[in-house]
């Protein structure tokens, strides 16, 4: 740890290298945090200050195809056997995408990136986040959800049809913040806190980039919404503002928000628990 710079506090973000994460991971360094980036590829070259806190190791990449859950459980091990504590974890990476793909395992991509490998993380590093001084964790959901009619379960590894948005994306944002809402007791009683927040609507289209949405809300995204900086906010609001002490709860625009279908919360929980005691947890090696 000595070349390392001295400071107390230790983020870890998904997702941290564009977009929301990535202007979160600048205002965290800025107030001095530490800053751990769980990322699938490199952050912008030209960047001053994160090139600064790469330098210094204030800011310390590990790279992972997250849905591919050998490369997943490499970068993990590697954490584990480098870092030595965690105070937030934000489960922040996600996306929609434009079509219906699979991941390595043959799940649908948008459930293993945002349902699945988020609870992997959780439990992969809850014994680092037990060292940790806040103990929190951040899951990003969405509000998309709100118009969903129905909610099943059991096509969420395999739907039969897609829609852009209100489709794959909506359902896993869904799981994932039911989930979040069901393991918060369990959590709890080890001394954890965890939170959903909708970062809201932000500007982070891309060049180059298909986009998921549906193609009526990408003049809207591109003319009407805030930039990045503003979920950003609201995600580092949900880890410290004033529902800092909540557990469970979801968050939107920093008021705790109901959710829908939350007699199925169990079952989302029950599945994803399964999946990684099944084909993750096998055969890991314990923390040193």
């Amino acid at each position: 740890m000595s070349e390392r710079i001295e400071q107390d506090r230790i983020a870890l973000l998904t997702g941290a290298n564009n977009g929301i994460g990535l202007e979160l991971t600048r205002r965290l360094l800025s107030e001095g945090w530490q800053v751990i980036a769980l990322v699938r590829s490199g952050f912008p070259e030209d960047d001053m200050q994160i090139n600064q806190a790469l330098n210094i190791k204030q800011l310390r990449i590990y790279k992972a195809e997250l849905t591919d859950f050998s490369s997943l459980r490499a970068a993990l091990n590697q954490i584990k056997a480098e870092e030595d504590k965690i105070d937030v974890l934000f489960n922040n990476a996600g996306g929609s995408f434009p079509d219906l793909r699979f991941s390595k395992q043959g799940r649908e991509s948008h459930f293993e990136l945002q349902t699945v490998v988020p609870y992997i993380i959780v439990e992969e590093l809850k014994e680092l986040l037990h060292r940790g001084t806040l103990k929190t964790i951040i899951n990003t959901s969405t509000n998309a959800f709100k118009f969903l009619k129905q909610f099943d379960p059991d096509t969420l590894e395999h739907p039969t049809e897609f829609k852009k948005l209100f489709g794959p994306y909506a359902a896993s944002k869904l799981a994932l913040s039911l989930w979040t809402l069901e393991i918060a007791p369990l959590l709890a009683s080890e001394g954890l806190k965890i939170r959903s927040a909708d970062p809201g609507g932000n500007n982070t289209l891309r060049k180059n980039k298909k986009s998921g949405l549906p193609f009526y809300m990408k003049p809207i995204m591109k003319l009407a919404f805030p930039p990045p900086s503003k979920g950003a906010t609201l995600l580092y609001e949900a880890a410290f503002g004033k529902n800092r002490e909540l557990s469970g709860v979801f968050l939107i625009k920093g008021e705790v928000s109901d959710l829908k279908f939350i007699n199925l919360g169990s079952k989302v929980l029950e599945k994803v628990s399964s999946i990684y005691k099944r084909e993750f947890d096998v055969g890991s090696p314990s923390m040193p």
